[in-house]
């Protein structure tokens, strides 16, 4: 199955989307229907919001199964949070979310999932991007 389009093929104007219908019974519906927010994904971006809440937005089980370094993982949530419309930059929670990700660096210090260089380069990216908030 194909996904939605957002634009006309021909204008690039939006579109909507008129008629759905079950592929079971065939019963269609016709109307003027708005497609969710999720739709603007691209397809691998859809499958790491799909894995981001099948493992309840735990980043540190996401750097596990996907076998990418954490800031992978932080860089792949902001591609979608913009690909989505919304702003990637400064938040008030900002302070809190980057003590969150210094004490996820060191508890994966500490479990061995990463070197002392790794964890020494996240905690001043962390700090930077502070500064910079």
């Amino acid at each position: 199955m194909r996904k939605i389009i957002e634009k006309c093929p021909a204008c690039q104007n939006e579109v909507i989307v008129t008629r759905i219908r079950c592929t079971r019974c065939e019963c269609e519906v016709i109307g003027e229907f708005q497609p969710t927010i999720f739709n603007r994904l691209s397809p691998e971006n859809l499958t790491f919001v799909e894995t981001f809440v099948r493992l309840r937005g735990n980043v540190k089980e996401m750097t596990r199964e996907l076998r990418v370094p954490y800031s992978t993982i932080r860089n792949h949530l902001d591609d979608v949070i913009a690909e989505l419309g919304f702003a990637t930059g400064t938040h008030p929670e900002v302070e809190d979310l980057s003590v969150a990700s210094q004490q996820e660096v060191l508890d994966r210090l500490e479990s061995g999932e990463i070197s002392v260089e790794d964890a020494a380069e996240e905690l001043k990216r962390i700090n930077k991007e502070r500064s910079i908030s």
